[in-house]
């Protein structure tokens, strides 16, 4: 996942054992084409020798089987835990007695079973199989998020947010790094672009269930809030049964691709630069090299600075518009056009980041957006100048998410401490969401001016950080550059082993920016 200069130069011919050896035919009407020497020792067949265009094919099938799973699947996870906003205005509150930060410390406890659980659940997820995992918990958040219309009084309600926390856990960081074991770095954000696409959809789609389903308020004695959960949750239920005959585990079990297909893709992603050092088997080092790794625990700080105004705004946008003098079923309408909009802005990021294979200036232009947003929320200008400021909010903290995760996953090398780092980067810092819970006061009404003055506060974490993992990253990649002539001039090679074992830290790796 990280940026070795280019694809050309994975690994020199002359560091490679002669059974893996590849080669770039660059010349005449075979330019763009890779012919691949096995030794005759894989199991697989040796890949075909595809032009451009049929290996675009090749991962549009791909994307075709994977793609619309996951997004329906992430479009249910965030669905479920951010209808809780919607179901505020439709006498969630009012029954179950919601008085001062009732709502806040509910809001909260999904939070910290959520982060608690995410790297755990990705150590588990290979041994247990994406087929049957990612599925598995969707079914079961599912069951939960449908239990949920029927809690009687706040302490139920409690509970069964921590258990929509433990279930949803291992969604996002799984399927992340699911996702990185099938595409080559820069090909990924804009899968999980196009996959972190089902939490902006479902922003808008909530506030569009929310007003329909408004009308079975009463329905069998239970208010409209009731019918949300009951409804959402049983259409999540229906997604994870889906799932289970849909998703597939990996490029090499594949039954969709034929041979040749898996064989291409599998020596693709391991000739990809993020995949020298990637080793089947997990040991202690890689969670020692993960929990020692600067990067992490500097990417961490970069989430939060995106993760917060994401779970702020989400569950209180209702509220937020509805505090500007709008009725209950206007105000979930108008949360509608906000998100549709950071859809498309979240899209064209991810596109463009791919191309250009940069992180950074988007992660910032996300940041940028959610400045301006706050800061016309935070100020004394008309209801309609701060509606227009939260579409600011919401596609800038939406449109940065992805290559935030894509950032760090494109800057370690190694299949398990990838796992593991990504795990700690999305579990800690979703504490964040846990923060973001607890500034939006029911006392602060309508104007909130403590939660986007925080929001800010966020927002500035960002604007520091950022600027110093680029200005980190690229005197490393100076100093690589450096290293690797000098090993050129004295004749020093490394075998193919110790590039693997160095992963991330071997000379030839560049960080990506």
């Amino acid at each position: 996942m990280a940026d070795r200069k280019s694809s050309s130069e994975h690994t020199s011919i002359e560091k490679r054992p002669s059974s893996e050896r590849i080669e770039e035919i660059s010349s005449g009407a075979e330019k763009g084409r890779y012919a691949f020497d096995f030794g005759g020792d894989s199991t697989l067949p040796p890949p075909p020798t595809l032009t451009p265009e049929e290996e675009k094919r090749i991962w549009r099938k791909i994307d075709m089987k994977l793609m619309p799973i996951l997004t329906l699947m992430y479009l249910a996870s965030f669905l479920d835990r951010g209808n809780i906003g919607n179901a505020k205005l439709q006498g969630l509150t009012d029954q179950l007695h919601l008085t001062g930060n009732k709502y806040n410390i509910a809001l909260t406890m999904f939070f910290i079973p959520y982060c608690l659980f995410e790297c755990p659940a990705n150590l588990v997820l290979k041994k247990f199989r994406p087929s049957r995992w990612l599925p598995g918990i969707t079914v079961v958040w599912g069951v939960i998020m449908a239990t949920m219309g029927l809690v009687k009084s706040y302490p139920q309600l409690v509970g069964v947010r921590v258990c929509l926390g433990v279930a949803e856990a291992g969604l996002f960081p799984g399927v992340v790094y699911y996702l990185s074991m099938w595409y080559p770095r820069h090909m990924l954000q804009f899968r999980v672009g196009l996959f972190y696409g089902g939490a902006t959809l479902a922003g808008a789609f909530s506030g569009l269930l929310a007003f329909a389903i408004s009308f079975m308020s009463g329905t069998d004695g239970k208010l409209g809030w009731s019918w949300i959960f009951i409804i959402e949750g049983c259409a999540t239920i229906a997604v994870g049964i889906l799932s289970a005959f849909v998703l597939v585990d990996f490029p090499s079990t594949a039954k969709f691709l034929t041979p040749e297909e898996k064989a291409f893709v599998i020596w693709r992603k391991r000739y990809d630069n993020s995949s020298v050092g990637e080793e089947e088997h997990f040991e202690m080092r890689h969670l020692i090299s993960a929990l020692m790794d600067w990067q992490i625990w500097l990417h961490i700080l970069i989430y939060m600075s995106i993760i917060g105004p994401v779970y702020g705004i989400s569950p209180f946008l209702p509220s937020i518009i509805n505090g500007f003098g709008f009725s209950t079923t206007t105000s979930q309408l108008l949360t509608v056009p906000p998100y549709f909009c950071a859809t498309i802005l979240l899209i064209v990021f991810a596109v463009w980041s791919d191309r250009v294979q940069k992180r950074s200036p988007f992660i910032l232009a996300g940041l940028c957006l959610c400045a301006i947003g706050f800061a016309i929320n935070i100020s004394d200008v008309s209801i309609g100048v701060r509606y227009f400021g939260t579409f600011f909010c919401v596609m800038g903290s939406y449109a940065a998410f992805p290559g935030i995760v894509c950032w760090l996953g494109n800057n370690l090398a190694g299949q398990y401490k990838r796992g593991v780092g990504m795990a700690l980067h999305i579990g800690i810092g979703n504490f964040s969401g846990a923060i973001a819970s607890n500034i939006y006061r029911s006392q602060d009404a309508p104007r909130y001016m403590l939660g986007h003055g925080l929001e800010l506060m966020f927002v500035g974490i960002g604007f520091v950080t950022v600027p110093l993992a680029i200005f980190i990253y690229t005197r490393i990649n100076k100093r690589r550059d450096a290293i690797e002539k000098d090993m050129k001039e004295k004749g020093i090679v490394l075998s193919h082993e110790e590039i693997r074992r160095l992963g991330d830290r071997a000379p030839d790796f560049r960080y990506t920016l």
